[in-house]
Formats: C-alpha cells, structure tokens, sequence
C-alpha cells in the first residue's frame, strides 16, 4: 500500500523541552523507530511539521544585525525543511539498511488571489508590547495583531493548491524509495503575473498539504500522528470521550479547536471525502496499531474499519533493482 505519514512539530520537539540540535536528532530516531515497520511492508511518504523550528530560525533571523532584513518565511521554511530533513533521512538510513530515502526540499504552490493573504491570521514568532509591534510593522512592513494581553506578527495561511514536485515524488516511490518531503506544508509559492514560481511571506498548514499531497499520490492512507491517542469529544473536559471510528459527515458535526485539533480533522475529512479511502489522527508510537484498526480516530466513507486488509489485500514488494 501506499501510506502517507504526517509527524506534527512536537514529534521532533517535545513541549518543554530545550530545542537544541541533539534532543531534535534523538527524537527523529524515535520517531523513526515507530515508522519503519510501515515502511518495511508499505510504500511510505513522510511530512513532517515545523512550527518549533521555524520560530526559532525566524527569532534569530530578526536579532543578526548582519541582515538589512531577517530572512522571509519562505527561504526560513526551506532551511527547516533541510535540517529536519536530514535528521529523519539518516534515522530512516540506519533502520532501514538497503533502502534507498530521499529528503526533498520542495515548493507547495498556492494562490495569489487567496482570500488569506488581504486577512493575514496566522500568529508566528515571539510577543511584543504594542508600541514595539507597531514599530516593527512600519519599519519591517509587517502586519500585527493583539494575541491576548501583547501583540505578534500574523502573516497569511493560503490554502495548498499542489505539492508542485508532486510528479518526482510518485518516480521516487516507483523505485522503492522512502520520501521526506513537504515539511511544514512545503515552501509557500505563488505563480507570479509571468507565470514564473516565487516565494511568498506565508504559513502553510502542515495536515492540509500533506492531505492535498496524499490526494495527488492517489494513496491508500493518511495517517496524521501527533501528541494525543485519538481525537476527543469534549477535550479537556471531565467527560472527554475518544472517538475511534467516524465518517466525515459525522466527524465535521463535532467541535474541535481551530488552532490544534480542527486543521487535522478537516485534513482527513476532506482526504476521505474526495478520496474514498482511509484518514485517521492518532499518536506517533501507535502508527502501526492505527493501520491495523487497533488505535486512533479513523475515518472512512463508511465509518467502519477492521484492519489493513480492508485497504487492499497483500504487502508492497520492493522493486527489484538487481
């Protein structure tokens, strides 16, 4: 089968925890330990977030007083894309020995006329008194908004059109690679009055371009694995209650939280929906368990699920390169 795996943020940096190049390589090896069962049996493509990262690229990109500007969103979710790229291409190398893995650094294009880039929403970097927000936004050409008692820049979050290196992506798998690719949604990428690729100041939800990606690669499965078992009714209440098995419609009757749990409902739900196949949100340590119908929120068009070979029946062989 054909799997994509999306690892949140935190799969890499754990809350609390100080984000410093070892902790960020270990926890790829753990990461990678959950995975490689998948990969053994399966075609695997892998997307990961990078929130923690690209903060503090972008925090020290604003202190060098080398830059006549720091560096804008685009080329900062290029350099995180490498960075943990080659923590989990070499994790995969050395639990996978044989196998060939490519890390890519790849372009997610959106579109110019998105509504989201006249609306900037998404909070990014640290918190600022109002006078010193406002005197970045003149001097930076920022835009600000109030985030509870200070102020943060927003910037926009389009919505992904195409993961453009969608094509070498499906050659890659066709000769038995694993792929890392689309880390924080992919470098956000406008077609310009030209036609020519440009980078644009954005933020791209991880879960909505990896689920746009799976879509294009026409795969069996979308697992988003993040810090939580299952999604849950009524979060952080005394009656919060896991569900294990949903349909679309039914999940989307639900209310989850815009800034956590409510982009990854919508990635798989509309994943399922266009796709008939399987979506499911569950923990990172529990991948094999949610393909195997054992753990997670999965969503299918039917809302049942008994175990992989619902899917599709046998396992992926390996093409033979001999």
């Amino acid at each position: 089968m054909r799997i994509v795996v999306a690892l949140g943020g935190n799969a890499l940096l754990e809350r609390g925890q100080r984000p410093d190049a070892a902790v960020q390589q270990a926890n790829a090896v753990r990461a990678v330990h959950a995975l490689a069962p998948l990969a053994e049996r399966h075609e695997l493509v892998l997307t990961h977030g990078n929130g923690p990262q690209v903060g503090l690229l972008a925090l020290e990109s604003a202190a060098d007083t080398s830059l006549t500007v720091p560096y804008p969103f685009d080329v900062l979710g290029a350099q995180t894309q490498g960075m943990i790229g080659y923590w989990l291409l070499q994790a995969l190398q050395n639990s996978l020995p044989g196998r060939q893995v490519v890390a890519l650094i790849n372009q997610t294009l959106v579109s110019a006329a998105d509504p989201a880039f006249t609306a900037p929403t998404k909070f990014v970097g640290p918190v600022y008194d109002e006078r010193t927000a406002q005197e970045f936004a003149a001097s930076r050409g920022w835009n600000v908004a109030r985030d509870g008692d200070y102020w943060r820049r927003v910037v926009p979050s389009p919505y992904p059109q195409r993961v453009v290196e969608t094509r070498l992506i499906r050659q890659l798998l066709s000769t038995g690679a694993v792929v890392v690719c689309a880390g924080g949604g992919g470098v956000p990428v406008i077609r310009n009055e030209e036609g020519k690729l440009q980078g644009v100041e954005a933020v791209i939800d991880k879960d909505l371009a990896t689920a746009k990606l799976a879509e294009s690669l026409e795969a069996d499965a979308l697992l988003l694995l993040t810090d939580v078992s299952a999604v849950q009714r009524g979060y952080g209440t005394a009656a919060a209650e896991a569900i294990s098995r949903a349909t679309p419609a039914a999940l989307r009757r639900e209310d989850f939280p815009a800034g956590s749990m409510g982009p990854k409902v919508e990635a798989v739900c509309r994943f399922v929906e266009v796709t008939g196949d399987l979506g499911a949100i569950g923990a990172l340590e529990d991948a094999v368990a949610i393909l195997d119908g054992k753990a997670g929120t999965v969503v299918t068009p039917g809302g049942d699920y008994g175990g992989a070979e619902d899917l599709k029946p046998g396992l992926w062989v390996r093409p033979d390169r001999s």
